[in-house]
């Protein structure tokens, strides 16, 4: 079976769009778990305890970006991902004349996923940036009336759009977006790919392989959604990193409003060291953030939301491979069938 260009680009975005509708509430979660703001924001003093209507409230927010941006970022990860690991397993066996790779498989999976990670990342940030400062709006309680049109909620994007003063603004968190996803494809690709082909490899030998659709998408789901849980769990602290650079984007100063607040503050009589203090004066790189949050909650703090993010990302990977492999698969089947049709 071969696949175009257009028949990988087509079901990377329609694994991209089905997976997001589900699994977004999750990332909601997690978002407002790693949120700085967690406590102020979700906690009822009278109580002493998590608000919990309020935590669990407008779990769409901020999704339309989301899905406007993921389809042809997900398209043209999955274009480079096939078209990295073809051309970098041709390279890897025709270095030597024996034909054996020179390289294990695994590497080639690896350097392949990364690439297309890079490009999947620079399409995907302003839209990460904007899902994750939409989501922590606090929305008021809504009439039974207008749940019906809770799913997507313009006017919340557009609010926290109206947060960024300069369109810059929206690509910060690029590197630690990208510092996240590099390690977390890179683990997680090669896991999938092996466990994948064992799987196979294994029905094949007991003689229950059958090779249709159906199981070709378990298969890949299963695959998928182990190899994401581990590598979700390990790359959390840089999650929990990116999740604070990206929902402080909005509040980020330049450098001459930095320096006119330094001479507001000096003549109000405060010190440097408050005003950095402060949020929103300068923008702070991802290891200053990871030290905060050590002396906030020490390593626990690295680690808020790892097993959300976790089962997630088990849930979120199965279904997108699974989607995605079925879908390629099916059109490729289509493809050749029409071809074979005199």
């Amino acid at each position: 079976m071969s696949n175009t260009h257009t028949d990988v680009l087509l079901a990377g975005a329609f694994a991209a769009f089905t997976v997001d509708l589900l699994v977004y509430p999750l990332d909601t979660l997690k978002t407002r778990f790693q949120s700085p703001d967690y406590k102020k924001i979700y906690s009822n003093a009278s109580k002493n305890a998590i608000d919990r209507r309020l935590l669990f409230r407008g779990l769409y927010q901020g999704v339309g970006s989301v899905i406007f941006i993921t389809i042809p970022s997900s398209g043209a990860f999955f274009t480079t991902y096939e078209a990295a690991k073809s051309g970098l397993t041709r390279a890897n066996t025709s270095f030597i004349g024996s034909g054996s790779p020179l390289v294990h498989q695994s590497f080639v999976h690896s350097a392949a996923s990364s690439m297309a990670e890079l490009v999947s990342c620079f399409i995907l940030t302003p839209a990460e940036v904007l899902k994750q400062n939409a989501q922590m709006i606090r929305r008021p309680a809504e009439s039974s009336s207008s749940k019906a049109s809770t799913v997507f909620q313009p006017s919340v994007t557009l609010q926290a759009l109206k947060r960024f003063q300069k369109p810059s603004q929206l690509w910060r968190g690029y590197t630690a977006l990208a510092a996240r996803n590099l390690p977390f494809t890179a683990m997680q690709f090669p896991m999938f790919e092996h466990l994948k082909e064992s799987i196979k490899q294994y029905r094949k030998d007991h003689g229950t392989f059958s090779g249709s659709l159906l199981e070709t998408g378990m298969i890949t789901a299963i695959s998928a959604g182990s190899a994401g849980s581990i590598a979700a769990t390990i790359t959390t602290p840089v999650d929990v990193v990116k999740t604070r650079i990206m929902l402080a984007a909005a509040r980020e100063s330049s450098e001459s409003e930095a320096k006119k607040a330094v001479e507001d503050a000096k003549k109000q009589g405060q010190s440097i060291e408050d005003l950095r203090s402060k949020k929103g004066v300068a923008r702070k790189s991802s290891v200053t953030v990871a030290r905060e949050i050590m002396q906030e909650s020490g390593i626990k703090g690295l680690f808020r939301g790892g097993i959300l993010r976790a089962a997630w990302t088990a849930l979120g990977s199965g279904l997108y491979l699974g989607v995605y492999e079925s879908g390629r698969v099916w059109l490729g089947d289509r493809q050749h069938a029409s071809s074979d049709d005199p």
